[in-house]
């Protein structure tokens, strides 16, 4: 008789390492491995060829190509380069009635193309290495066929040399390890799913969370409060990062070919894709899954979000930039899938402004998620869900998926982590999972959505949902009225070496703003004073859309490798020399038809009225100074060669050379007092005697700083590198008079930073001008190194103010509190200030981003020196310009913000075919210097017509009522909000060539104006 079983005691740890062992991919190639079982029967492709290429050919291009016989094992490469694969295909007779796998392995990004379409994304790194042939064989099918599978010389994450960030790898080859036929075991899968999902929920950790979860809900009355997780497929691809932005496009398509065919076999699963380039990018060279992707989204299962042309960076582009992000991306979202986005879609961007709240509102948007803020270095954000109060008081719905992440792949783990880290807890009861891989794309697998399926309903877990932005913030909506709100900025206390990192594209970037601005405004005039002028349209969109490119998250903050920062700075060169084009265009028919003489027409692109002075060109290469005046958004002729500027009433610059070697310059407003090593002592107001400077102090110290950050060299900068600071000290006899006075006074030094950086600065002061300027060339040869320029002010106060877009907020200048320390380095736009009750100090600049202001002391960063992820960052010579501007009373009532705009928006003399008119002439004036006139441009409804859009803010933050002034023919002026759509209750009354406008804290507003027909 046989002994009886008897059961054996089992102890959880030895049980739950073998259950690990049995379903880990560590241990796949084992027998004991249940994921050694998926595939049954293999056999080897019939042929497999290949050729090279440096180039990323089309289909129909790479087909014709000369294929030679390659194996499996065989090298190709280099980075960035294009290998070919043609693969014959003979499926065995025996295999009818099974499900067949093409699988492919290799270190290179693939794709499979199959009947002259791109039919599956292969990533080793994103767990998709198999193209399914077909789910059963059927007697007819055929049994030979060729697919063509495209690998890219990259992986998911770029080629790092090393690690992940670091400088790309240009010697790198890639292999093909597997290339093969084989017969899926789908039951063994399923299998292989529950028992992963069933092990997440036995380990200690989660089993215990998933029994505090348990009590909770079944002592709730019929699960009444139960959680619910929205679950997103989800797919955040770099528009250029560690990659350039040709490879992105390939990324692209492997990725959501990749997510239609998930789609096609599970009509529950729903794909979210942000970024209408990266769509545009794939209707143009994939027109065929840009159909398919179309089709899914007219099912409701591929959803467009976002609303912006790419995921820009949140603090540095400009408020009429961000602007334009929602202009373009919301039109072609509108265009290309019939209706616009209504939740702001920005998961991995370095902050985010306190103006985004009201721009996105007036995008017709109101939901606004990210998951950045979880990178917090100090302090844990408050809130997953809750209202976003921004600087006017617009309010959004925010929500960040309590994951603390973009990449979720479908574990109990994640899921339990989801619902037990929500800091919302009692206040909101749903959340959002976004599942897929992602950076470098990949996306969704099948086993994260069979994953997420069998969680739907699950004892002791919270219930999952395979879900959509709009059900999610539906939910959200409904059970919304516990919420907390934040108000102002969402800081990120991380990645602050951004504002300063890769200072020619920051340059760049602030060039670009100001030239399209200049281009539209001088071509919305020239269409008012030409019948024969056409608007450039078509070229200013595609130029903004450039610039929209650049200020995606990882190139304008400069964390991107050195292939892309070149690209970058191709975009700027573009622009800047169609934009010049299209200026001098737009200059030439402004005149046309007046009389005058040929010469230059000098034009203020600002909304007040001008006087400076200007360098004008001159016979022979030469150019001459002249003081110029010039009316608000209008034009002056130049100045005769032969006519005297006469000066009165303003005192013309003095410059005096003292005999210790320091010099003097002062022009009547302010008095600026330059040592022997060109450092500023004194900085004085004259009509108060006021001394700017503290006491004891210098001005105009350059310092340098060890720069070394943990990990993410060129994103951050962390706090120790305060306690390196070192002045960097010149050499006496160094300074020398410039420019000897009248119109302009000025000095000049050098100065060696270190034995391979050095510095050269000329000190300008002009006539009538409130601030000095300080115009820097530096030669910058260093590693991990950080160049700040500081100014200790004569003046306390606990906060300092800084421009951010449409205005303005204030920050700590201590260190109270956790929150206050760690905004040791923030960013600005074009001027920061520190004040006290009747006087200030103001620092202005043209092209950086980066700053601090600690106790009394103004900091400007300058320039930095990461290696990773280039080595070359910031390496060579840079040109910028900064001003100090102290002030009596508010910055507001001084004219800071006007001083800023003029340091950043020179005055134009452009040359003229024709005659330059005699007389002056404005365009526009606004009576109240608290708003500003930002833009002026062509409707975009209106291509071919006389409709402007003009678009205003307070800048002071004050409620104010004033007038805009117009010479234009106006026949129609009504209100709209950022996309050009009219308000049916704005209609505005014109009355005696202007309109009256209300303005509260902070508000943008937009104007659509409708023009009469031209005289001529």
């Amino acid at each position: 008789m046989a002994a009886a079983v008897v059961p054996a005691l089992k102890h959880w740890r030895t049980t739950l390492g073998r259950a690990e062992k049995f379903v880990s991919p560590v241990y796949s190639t084992h027998d004991c491995n249940l994921r050694s079982r998926l595939y049954r029967d293999s056999c080897p492709v019939a042929g497999l060829s290949s050729f090279l290429t440096s180039e990323r050919l089309s289909y129909q291009e790479a087909v014709q190509q000369d294929f030679c016989p390659a194996q499996v094992g065989d090298s190709f490469g280099p980075t960035w380069w294009t290998c070919w694969f043609r693969v014959e295909l003979t499926i065995p007779e025996a295999w009818v009635g099974q499900e067949v796998h093409f699988r492919w392995e290799s270190d290179g990004e693939g794709m499979v193309w199959r009947d002259g379409e791109p039919v599956q994304g292969l990533t080793k790194e994103g767990e998709k290495t198999s193209y399914v042939l077909t789910e059963r064989l059927g007697e007819g099918d055929p049994r030979s066929l060729t697919l063509y599978v495209e690998v890219a010389c990259s992986g998911l994450l770029g080629a790092g040399k090393g690690t992940m960030i670091a400088a790309p790898d240009p010697e790198k080859m890639f292999q093909v390890s597997r290339a093969e036929l084989a017969l899926f075991h789908q039951d063994v899968h399923k299998l292989l799913v529950d028992l992963e999902l069933l092990l997440g929920m036995a380990k200690p950790e989660t089993f215990l969370m998933a029994q505090d979860l348990a009590s909770k809900f079944f002592g709730q009355r019929g699960g009444e409060s139960q959680h619910t997780i929205h679950a997103m497929g989800h797919c955040h691809i770099d528009t250029a990062w560690l990659w350039p932005f040709k490879e992105t496009v390939r990324k692209c398509a492997r990725s959501w070919v990749t997510a239609v065919q998930l789609m096609e076999r599970n009509p529950e699963f729903i794909f979210v894709c942000s970024q209408a380039q990266q769509l545009e990018w794939v209707k143009n060279q994939y027109p065929g899954l840009y159909s398919r992707l179309q089709e899914f989204a007219c099912r409701g299962q591929f959803v467009p979000v976002g609303g912006t042309w790419v995921e820009m960076d949140g603090n540095l582009p400009s408020g009429e930039a961000m602007v334009r992000q929602f202009l373009q991306g919301q039109n072609f979202f509108l265009q290309e899938f019939g209706k616009m986005c209504s939740e702001f879609w920005l998961p991995d961007s370095f902050g985010y402004s306190a103006q985004l709240p009201q721009i996105m509102r007036s995008c017709g948007i109101r939901h606004f998620l990210t998951q950045k803020l979880s990178w917090n270095l100090v302090n844990s954000f408050p809130h997953h869900t809750f209202f976003w109060e921004g600087l006017d008081g617009s309010c959004v719905l925010a929500h960040f998926p309590p994951g603390d992440s973009y990449g979720m792949e479908g574990s109990v783990e994640e899921v339990l982590k989801t619902v037990a880290r929500n800091r919302d807890k009692g206040r909101t009861n749903h959340s959002a999972f976004l599942f897929g891989f992602g950076d470098g794309g990949g996306g969704p697998t099948q086993t994260m959505v069979d994953r997420l399926k069998r969680l739907y309903n699950t004892d002791g877990l919270p219930r999952v949902q395979l879900s959509s932005p709009g059900q999610l913030f539906s939910a959200l909506e409904s059970d919304s009225g516990q919420l907390c709100t934040w108000v102002g900025e969402l800081f990120l206390e991380l990645h602050n070496g951004t504002y300063t990192t890769h200072a020619q594209i920051k340059k760049g970037n602030r060039e670009c703003e100001r030239i399209l601005h200049d281009v539209e405004l001088l071509s919305s005039l020239a269409l008012v004073r030409s019948a024969q002028f056409l608007y450039p349209a078509a070229q200013l969109q595609d130029l903004w859309r450039l610039l929209l490119l650049n200020q995606f998250h990882d190139v304008v903050t400069g964390s991107c490798i050195q292939l892309v920062a070149e690209e970058a700075m191709c975009h700027y060169e573009d622009i800047r020399s169609h934009g010049n084009a299209l200026l001098n265009a737009a200059a030439a028919a402004l005149c046309a038809g007046e009389p005058g003489p040929e010469g230059l027409l000098i034009v203020n692109t600002l909304p007040w009225k001008r006087t400076e002075v200007l360098a004008l060109p001159r016979p022979g290469g030469t150019h001459s100074l002249a003081l110029v005046t010039v009316p608000s958004m209008g034009y002056a002729p130049a100045p005769a060669l032969t006519s005297l500027q006469p000066l009165l009433p303003q005192q013309p610059v003095f410059v005096v050379r003292e005999t210790d070697g320091s010099v003097t310059l002062d022009n009547g407003i302010i008095r600026v007092r330059l040592d022997p090593t060109g450092r500023l002592t004194s900085l004085v107001l004259v009509a108060s005697n006021r001394e700017a400077i503290a006491e004891g102090a210098v001005g105009n110290q350059f310092v340098l700083f060890d720069d070394v950050p943990l990990y993410w060299d060129a994103w951050d900068v962390m706090d120790y590198h305060l306690e390196t600071r070192k002045p960097v000290l010149g050499q006496a006899g160094t300074l020398a008079v410039g420019t000897e006075g009248g119109v302009r006074g000025s000095a000049w030094f050098l100065l060696q930073i270190s034995p391979n950086s050095r510095l050269s600065q000329e000190v300008v002061l002009d006539v009538g001008c409130p601030y000095v300027r300080f115009h820097t060339e530096v030669h910058w040869h260093e590693d991990h190194k950080f160049l700040k320029v500081e100014f200790p002010a004569r003046v306390r106060s606990p906060q300092a103010t800084y421009e951010v877009q449409f205005g303005h907020l204030q920050r700590p200048t201590h260190q109270n509190t956790s929150w206050d320390w760690a905004r040791f380095e923030v960013w600005a736009h074009r001027w920061m200030d520190l004040s006290e009750h009747g006087f200030g100090l103001a620092l202005l600049n043209d092209c950086k981003y980066g700053a601090s202001v600690r106790g009394s002391v103004l900091s400007l960063s300058l320039l930095r020196a990461p290696k990773a992820p280039d080595a070359t960052a910031d390496m060579g010579r840079h040109e910028f310009t900064y001003a100090l501007m102290p002030h009596k009373g508010s910055f507001q009532d001084a004219g800071v913000i006007q001083a800023a705009y003029s340091l950043n928006f020179p005055l134009l003399a452009l040359p003229t075919p024709g005659r330059v008119p005699m007389a002056t002439w404005s365009a526009f004036s606004v009576s109240s210097p608290a708003v500003v006139l930002e833009t002026v441009k062509q409707a975009e409804s209106t291509p071919q017509g006389r409709t402007l859009v003009l678009r205003l803010y307070e800048a002071h933050g004050s409620h104010v009522d004033c007038w805009l002034h117009t010479s234009l023919p106006v026949q129609e002026a009504v209100l709209c909000d950022l996309l050009e759509r009219r308000d049916p209750a704005g209609h505005l009354p014109f009355r005696d060539a202007r309109l009256k406008l209300t303005f509260s804290p902070f508000q943008v507003q937009s104007l659509l104006v409708v023009l009469q027909a031209p005289l001529n």
